[in-house]
């Protein structure tokens, strides 16, 4: 067993090597067919089109193909339509003599030469389809103002699926909103309609892609009665309906929950997942947040997502249980191309997971590997193919077919056995160029079998290039992470196996980089003055600069003001739309470099002050020279009208960091010198650059330079940590020091560690260029004492701190003993637990989980639900609460321990057995009956009972029109009563009633509700009187007399002799005994009554109607009849439609007739039409199906296409070309951005125009 482990680990290691350095075999070498190209799984045509079927595969010799169709041989020659293109095996089916429905089949593609078979995928190929919609009768809707409504499309089901939108006669879309949105199966939802929804054109239209036609419903008319003000209410889901719902997705695709609710006023949507969070990137909220998509589904998006309608009035959840199922996918890629020499070995591997989980099965040259020809040197082991000392002639592709329920994985993989020879596949003396201080990367791509060993020279070929600076990859690649001016010259690849030899020669050329050396500066420059913006460059002089100007980052203005030198931009003349801030670019092949300065226009002042940034500081000079420190001071530069802020001193390293800058210090704009503490083994030199309102100055030159000895580290690395990534390591990291604080060359650090046991010993290592050591096979979970000490050629830094840390973590072994739980109410309990000892957890403690599910209710009515929930307490806890439990039920319950590696076993289950507490109210209480003295009062058992009901208490009240309560009366109700009649009750009285019901453990919460008792008409006296009207300037006045308890009064009135539909008008009061109403027409003559309304707007009592007759105004209009310039317009229009006539006439008289009254008595339904091929416009439909007209569509009567003022129309949809209106009014979309004239058997039909807007073709948008 353990040579076999050996055996297995020496072939997975020579298996990653073959995977590191896989390459395509060149062409010209014998190999195994490899498909290339090939149509999708699932392939869906246009039936107007020939179909085309992609097969394309490499190999040498060229590969032979052939096909097979539903599983059995396809013989290409015997079908007069299908041809095979020449050296491929892609079919092209040419339907223009067949239907593409006969060809709807599974096909598959083999690849073969002499060194193996390649299969393809099966392709089902389908074509598409766009059947008509069902016809039916729509029946006008007629609803209630506040009521939800659902406008249904179901549209036919096409292949792929239709979109969806809704539009008007005018091809307008329909707004929508909060309030009014479509679902996703494309049905138009309102959660409470208005009075403006009323419309006889609801239009569903359903855009077919494949075959490029758009199908409408038949118009819905809605009307929208405004009757009583509708009650507000609750939202109430449309949806999904019920409590709960589910939804499988697939892993990588598209998740889509909805939810939809009706209620008044329009509730709003949210979401959340009730068992995490919802994946921020990945989530967005669509639809007026009634759609939560997630796109990229993973199986950590299983789980359960709830959302909430909310208004005003309540709430109301909805939960969705989301299942994440997963078509089989790769774990690390598909199998790969082996190219092995005879006697090598390896693996080919097939790893994919998927849910459920999928299986593995072989074929060798598409035939199942149970079944070919045995070979002593393959074993296969589940996914893995094993090949040991492989021989020559034994090269083969091999198929691996994954697959479960929701899918199949089909790859090719060839085994080419080849003795080869070495070669470099990189092109010979290939110049690589790159910019100083760079990374430089120049390739070696090699093949050859066994697989090349690669080694580079440089120039003299003294040595080999594999240490610092150069790193050599393992596919052939040399990089030099830093590239200098000395790493230029020629280098030599050299590639070698057992078989030969191979050289390839490769220059690499490091260039200087671009740098702007005077920088463009900020400028305030007067109204009509001139701008310079001076743009100086340094640039490696082998490469071609190009030096671009920008203005707020985009192109400059053209304008002949703006001038553009070499190394300079002018603007004359300068405006106020000049100012912004300006951008020179220097472009290379190679890099680039870029700066920006603004420039701020004012107005013109005499004499002008100019601000600009200061001129840089001079004559810097260095005293005082100590071993850490030094002196240095400057003489300013000219402060140019803004005075100096600060000063900012630079340091170069010229040893370890040349041509880089670094901020040391900033000292205040008073003073012109420093002290400077310096490290050890730095070379300096020093800038300073001045500061003031407008920007810094540009640096001073450098000063000379200060060379510091080396010594050894002041200090050592901080931030040391030991902690353990797996259950027998400890990984030991620190921060490493910085190339200031390394104070000499050969920086490297001594690592010690020791268990934290008495008499231990230190173990050391020494570590360079690196900031962490792993220390393997270390007990579990064992405290260690460590240090981490900095060493240079010149000493070690001072005796290091020590730090504490552990190896690594595993899973506990032990859970908690002695776990009980105590029952603290109906709804609480305390559970207990003795700790899990130290040594049993393995790792640091993080804490306990209490694991519990409600098993079952106690009570026959209440549902089995179990649904596990999980506590999670944070630290050595043995003692926590559980809260929110259900009364009457039964619990089971666990607890587990958890350390920074995971769960620990879960302890035994234990029950919690809750008592009875009190029911939630009754689920519903409704009042009907109403009569003088009685009403009738039904209810319904709470939907929590939480124990047995043993009653229902009931009291109510009488509500005066003051909301003033009056005395209580209660009642006592029995278990099995669900409805009560109460009598005696006071007429035309508003009571309040509340019902409870009783567990043994008390009452519950109440429902409540209101109701009115009828109005006993004999006894009830009108409190109107004196209603009189007066007439005035500003309309007319009515007046009455009013000495009722209700506070609610208004005017109605209405037109006299008006039709039934007329509504009555409202004019509110707001307290006085008088209202002027100024709505009413001269001439005309109105019933106005008054009107008083109790609670909740009920009318109460109402007035005698008065009968208004509004006297007649003399009109002050000018008769534009009798105006000059009415009158000669009237002429000219007159003119102009005779001499239209007159052209319509002789036209006529030289063209054919217009059949469009033929046309239309053919044409009574509606129907899409199909578009010509040869003209891209849309002629009569040929097909024998039944394709009839679609009667829904239509024009305006003047041939157009009204837009409205809306900008969201079809014609902002569309995608080019023109739109086409048949004789009949209906219509199509044309996609194919082009148009012509309609040519027909008869010829030409010059008399039949062309519509005037691209209406139609808009449609296309709709994707």
């Amino acid at each position: 067993m353990m040579e076999r482990r050996r055996m297995d680990a020496a072939l997975l290691g020579l298996f990653l090597v073959h995977l590191a350095t896989a390459l395509e075999v060149p062409l010209d070498l014998p190999q195994p067919p490899t498909i290339t190209h090939q149509s999708p799984k699932n392939y869906i045509i246009d039936p107007r089109e020939n179909i085309i079927i992609h097969c394309e595969a490499k190999g040498k010799p060229h590969p032979s193909f052939s096909w097979t169709r539903n599983g059995t041989h396809f013989d290409i020659d015997e079908d007069p339509n299908v041809t095979m293109k020449p050296n491929s095996g892609t079919l092209v089916v040419d339907i223009s003599r067949a239907k593409a429905e006969h060809y709807e089949f599974v096909y598959q593609c083999t690849a073969r030469n002499k060194h193996g078979t390649a299969v393809s995928n099966n392709i089902v190929v389908q074509q598409s389809r766009s059947p008509l919609w069902s016809k039916e009768r729509v029946d006008p809707i007629v609803i209630s103002e506040g009521r939800s409504l659902v406008l249904r499309c179901r549209p036919p089901a096409g292949l792929p699926p239709p979109i969806i939108f809704w539009m008007d006669n005018y091809f307008q879309r329909l707004p929508q909103s909060a309030r009014v949105s479509q679902s996703l199966n494309g049905d138009l939802y309102f959660s409470n309609v208005l009075q403006e929804d009323s419309r006889n054109d609801y239009i569903c239209y359903a855009r077919f892609p494949y075959t490029q036609t758009i199908q409408q419903k038949q118009p819905i008319v809605v009307k929208v009665l405004n009757q009583e003000p509708a009650d507000e209410r609750k939202p109430n889901f449309l949806i999904p309906s019920g409590p709960s719902s589910s939804k499988t997705v697939l892993r990588g695709q598209v998740l889509e929950m909805e939810c939809i609710a009706e209620g008044l006023p329009t509730p709003e949507i949210s979401w959340a997942k009730v068992s995490g969070e919802l994946p921020t990137k990945r989530t967005s909220f669509l639809h007026y947040d009634k759609t939560l998509r997630i796109v990229d589904v993973s199986e950590s998006d299983a789980g359960e997502y709830r959302c909430t309608a909310r208004n005003p009035l309540g709430s109301v959840h909805q939960t969705i249980r989301v299942t994440v199922k997963a078509a089989p996918y790769w774990i690390s890629g598909a199998p790969r191309n082996l190219v092995l020499a005879p006697g090598e070995s390896s693996v080919l591997t097939c790893r994919a997971s998927g849910t459920p989980k999928p299986s593995v099965s072989w074929a060798m040259n598409g035939i199942p590997i149970e079944n070919s020809p045995k070979d002593l040197s393959r074993k296969v082991e589940d996914d893995t193919i094993i090949f040991t000392d492989v021989q020559a002639g034994s090269s083969a592709v091999y198929q691996c077919n994954v697959s479960n329920d929701y899918g199949y994985l089909l790859s090719n993989a060839f085994v080419n056995v080849l003795s080869e020879p070495p070669r470099v596949l990189t092109q010979n003396n290939k110049v690589y160029q790159v910019i100083k201080n760079r990374q430089a990367s120049i390739d070696c791509a090699s093949f050859g079998s066994p697989i090349p060993k690669i080694t580079w020279f440089k120039d003299s070929r003294s040595s080999t290039l594999d240490g610092d600076p150069y790193v050599l990859h393992d596919n052939g690649t040399l990089e030099i992470h830093t590239a200098q001016a000395h790493n230029s010259g020629k280098y030599t690849c050299v590639a070698r196996n057992s078989l030969g030899i191979y050289e390839n020669h490769i220059y690499l050329e490091v260039k200087e980089p671009t740098r702007i050396l005077k920088q463009p500066e900020y400028k305030v420059v007067q109204l009509g003055r001139s701008a310079v913006f001076e743009c100086k460059v340094k640039h490696d002089p082998s490469l071609i600069p190009t030096m671009t100007w920008l203005k707020d980052d985009g192109e400059l203005p053209d304008d002949e003001r703006l001038i553009v030198d070499s190394d300079s931009l002018t603007i004359v003349d300068v405006s106020e739309s000049d100012a912004g801030v300006y951008t020179c670019i220097m472009n290379t092949t190679l890099d680039h470099d870029s700066a920006s300065a603004e420039l701020t226009v004012v107005e013109a002042t005499t004499p002008a002050v100019v601000y600009e940034r200061p001129d840089p500081p001079t004559d810097l000079e260095l005293t005082d020279q100590k071993k850490r420190s030094v002196q240095l001071t400057w003489i300013p530069g000219d402060e140019h009208n803004s005075p100096i802020q600060k000063f900012l001193i630079q340091y170069e390293d010229f040893l370890h960091h040349r041509g880089h800058w670094h901020n040391l210090t900033e000292v205040p704009g008073t003073r012109t010198t420093a002290h400077l503490k310096l490290s050890p083994y730095i070379h300096y030199t020093f800038r300073v650059l001045a500061l003031n309102a407008v920007d810094f100055s540009r640096p001073s030159f450098p000063s000379r330079m200060v060379k510091t000895e080396p010594a050894a580290p002041d200090e050592n690395p901080t931030g040391v940590q030991g902690f353990g990534t797996e259950h027998d390591n400890l990984v030991i990291s620190w921060k490493p020091l910085s190339g200031l604080q390394a104070n000499g060359p050969g920086l490297h650090y001594k690592v010690m560690w020791r268990q934290k046991v008495v008499d231990s010993d230190w173990t050391t290592v020494t570590v360079a260029n690196n900031s962490k050591f792993v220390v393997s096979g270390t007990p579990t979970f064992v405290p260690y004492e460590l240090k981490v000490q900095a060493v240079n050629d010149h000493g070690a830094g001072p005796e290091p701190a020590v730090a504490h840390g552990y190896s690594g973590e595993d899973l506990p072994v032990a859970a908690p003993d002695n776990v009980q739980a105590v029952l603290l109410n109906s709804t609480l309990a305390e559970v207990h637990w003795d700790p899990v000892p130290a040594k049993l957890i393995r790792g640091h403690l993080k804490g306990y989980k209490v694991y519990y599910w409600k098993e079952h209710s106690l009570h026959k009515h209440n549902p089995h639900l179990v649904k596990s929930q999980i506590l999670t307490f944070s630290g050595n806890h043995t003692r926590r609460m559980l809260p929110d439990l259900h009364p009457f039920s039964l619990y089971l319950f666990n607890v587990r321990v958890y350390n920074g590696k995971g769960e620990g076993p879960p302890s035994p289950n234990h029950q919690i057995v809750t008592p009875e507490g009190v029911p939630s109210a009754p689920s519903s209480l409704r009042v009907s009956n109403p009569n003088l003295d009685s009403l009738t009062l039904e209810w319904s058992p709470p939907h929590e009972r939480n124990g047995h009901i043993t009653g229902y208490t009931l009291r109510y009240q009488p509500v005066n029109d003051s909301n003033e309560l009056g005395p209580v009366e209660e009642l006592a109700l029995p278990a099995n009563e669900t409805s009560l009649t109460l009598l005696n009750l006071k007429y035309s009285t508003r009571y309040k009633f509340y019902l409870n019901a009783i567990t043994v453990r008390g009452a519950g919460p109440p429902i409540s509700e209101e109701a009115v008792t009828v109005m006993d008409e004999a006894r009830t006296v009108n409190p109107f009187g004196n209603v009189s009207s007066s007439f005035g300037e500003d309309g007319t006045l009515i007046s009455w007399d009013y000495w009722g308890p209700e506070q609610n009064v208004y005017v109605e009135y209405i037109v006299t002799n008006s039709e039934g539909e007329e509504e009555w008008q409202k004019e509110p009061v707001n307290g006085t005994q008088n209202v002027m109403l100024k709505g009413l027409k001269g001439g005309l003559s109105y019933r106005v009554r008054l009107v008083a309304t109790g609670h909740h707007d009920q009318p109460l009592h109402r007035s005698d109607e008065l009968l208004v007759s509004v006297p007649a105004v003399a009109s002050r209009q000018v008769d534009i009849a009798t105006q000059g310039w009415f009158i000669g317009l009237m002429c000219a229009i007159a003119l102009l439609i005779l001499i239209l006539l007159i052209i319509c006439f002789i036209q006529r008289n030289k063209g054919g007739k217009y059949p469009v009254k033929e046309k239309e008595d053919a044409h009574t339904d509606p129907e899409f039409q199909p578009m010509k091929d040869d003209d891209c416009t849309f002629g009569e439909y040929s097909d024998n199906e039944d394709h009839k007209p679609l009667k829904g569509s239509r024009t305006p009567s003047n041939g157009t296409v009204k837009r409205d003022d809306s900008d969201d129309s079809l014609v902002d949809y569309g995608e080019g070309g023109d739109g086409q209106f048949n004789e009949d009014g209906s219509f199509i979309g044309q996609y194919s951005g082009k148009s012509a004239s309609r040519e027909t058997a008869g010829g030409h039909e010059s008399s039949e125009a062309p519509s005037p807007i691209n209406t139609m073709n808009s449609l296309n948008s709709f994707v």
